[in-house]
């Protein structure tokens, strides 16, 4: 189906009359202001140039998605005009003390509402819509306490592709837009469960993390929002089904809408549902545990990666010493060397421990050259080296041979020169 068209009604700036910010959205910073010729209180985002978004808005229509009134075409002073929610954002509301008095009429009152709202996008626009920013930010709040989904500024058309690149904000993300994977409906799903989980909680989620530990902790460990335990389990089910890791395991809002209905229809839930509301200080702490461990989880993770580093730095220090021996001038008292190159070897995998053999070598100077390799290069065992060594019975001579970023050194010394190197780390 190809794209609609992009004709809306074109809004003069000197129009409109900005009395506050109201915050930022996607690509944008949102005014309130009003349209003088129409008297009319309106919401105002400012842009760089029109997008997308105003081609999007301009074929929507529906009570629980923002209406879009038309567009400001006279660059700089490019924007997009839609109606003003005076109730503020579903995020602002959550934070507030007001948000102490919900109950499960209205959670289901609300979740009822945005999935109607992301269902018509689906299934009932005149060009099915991919939002993929679906968020308590992203869903504002009429002075009645209608909500309706707004910002569709990272928004796709899903005749146009199915491809996303990375949009949208990381605890609401689904693992694959994370993963700029190819993506369906049910990345909004997953989006929606996170919103709910808000609403039960009044939470943030993954509160204190920066987007990219959550990006790591959602795709790598297939970490979750805590679900308490005494949370309904009609809710506790709808949530999990959203968050499924495979996109086609989660239920399109069609689906969500029929538990929804059946959950309203449930004269058990209220109870259950208003307890788990007003005993907040009962569960939470398992909210706050599973906080932690994941701190200490991504501690534990930087901490490794520090020590890699170190590991890393002593394997430099340590080759850098092998190579310069390689180069000296031989003592008298030492035999000549035989060999000293250097040559390019392609290796896939560094191997991921340090192993040393001695072969070839009367067994007491075997033994003792194998304790000197143990004694001085042991702090950087498991550091990615390979050391082997080989020696005649005649010339006891040792050949050692280091790999490393695909470079190969191959050099031979006496054995009693080996018994003196120093490799001790001088820093």
């Amino acid at each position: 189906m190809s794209s609609p068209g992009s004709s809306f009604v074109q809004i003069k700036h000197e129009d409109l009359l900005f009395y506050e910010n109201c915050g930022g959205g996607s690509f944008g910073s949102v005014y309130r202001a009003l349209w003088i010729s129409q008297d009319k209180e309106v919401a105002v985002k400012k842009l760089l140039k029109i997008d997308k978004e105003a081609e999007i808005l301009s074929v929507l229509s529906h009570k629980n998605i923002i209406q879009f009134y038309g567009a400001v075409l006279e660059s700089p002073n490019y924007g997009i005009v839609t109606e003003y929610a005076s109730g503020g954002s579903l995020y602002e509301y959550l934070s507030s003390e007001q948000s102490e008095e919900m109950d499960m009429e209205q959670i289901m009152t609300w979740a009822i509402q945005i999935a109607k709202g992301m269902h018509y996008l689906h299934a009932e626009a005149p060009v099915k819509v991919i939002h993929r920013d679906l968020k308590s930010r992203n869903v504002v709040m009429t002075a009645d306490k209608v909500l309706k989904i707004c910002d569709f500024g990272a928004s796709k058309f899903l005749s146009h592709t199915t491809h996303m690149t990375v949009v949208g904000t990381f605890p609401w993300m689904a693992p694959e837009v994370i993963q700029s994977l190819p993506v369906s409906e049910t990345c909004d799903t997953y989006s929606y469960g996170v919103v709910l989980w808000e609403m039960l909680t009044r939470e943030v989620p993954f509160k204190g993390f920066e987007g990219l530990q959550v990006a790591w902790l959602v795709v790598e460990k297939q970490e979750r929002l805590t679900i308490p335990t005494s949370c309904p389990a009609s809710f506790a089910e709808l949530m999990r089904k959203c968050w499924q890791a495979d996109p086609k395991e989660r239920p399109q809002f069609k689906q969500v809408l029929v538990t929804l209905e059946t959950m309203a229809n449930d004269s058990r839930l209220p109870d259950q549902c208003n307890s788990f509301l007003h005993n907040k200080d009962q569960w939470r702490c398992e909210i706050e545990s599973t906080l932690e461990r994941l701190r200490k989880l991504e501690r534990e993770l930087y901490s490794k990666e520090k020590e890699l580093e170190e590991r890393e730095r002593r394997l430099r220090l340590w080759e850098e010493r092998l190579m310069e021996r390689s180069n000296m001038t031989p003592s008298p008292t030492s035999l000549l060397m035989e060999r000293s190159n250097i040559s390019p070897v392609s290796t896939s995998r560094i191997q991921s421990d340090m192993g040393v053999v001695v072969q070839g070598v009367r067994g007491d100077l075997s033994e003792a050259i194998s304790q000197k390799i143990r004694g001085e290069v042991g702090v950087i065992g498991h550091s990615g080296v390979q050391v082997s060594m080989q020696a005649s019975s005649n010339q006891n001579s040792v050949r050692s041979c280091s790999v490393r970023h695909g470079t190969k050194i191959n050099m031979a010394t006496a054995a009693m020169d080996m018994m003196e190197l120093d490799w001790s780390d001088s820093d």
